[in-house]
């Protein structure tokens, strides 16, 4: 995953990622440009997974008493 989006927030990394799908939808861009979208958008949607899942985690441990962080 490339540093600069492994670094982003929820909110940011859904954003760009809107915006990633958005680009590739309208199309009008070359193969190499569809293909680096589709492989950043593929890790924007990971952090995005990796975000909830840690907020989840949270409120489960939250539910539960327990501290998912030691």
């Amino acid at each position: 995953m490339p540093a600069d989006v492994a670094g982003l927030g929820y909110e940011q990394a859904r954003d760009e990622l809107a915006d990633v799908v958005r680009r590739l939808e309208a199309g009008g861009t070359g193969l190499e440009e569809s293909l680096a979208l589709w492989e950043r958008g593929e890790a924007l949607a990971a952090v995005c997974r990796r975000r909830l899942d840690g907020a989840r985690a949270r409120l489960d441990a939250a539910r539960t008493g327990d501290d998912p962080e030691g």
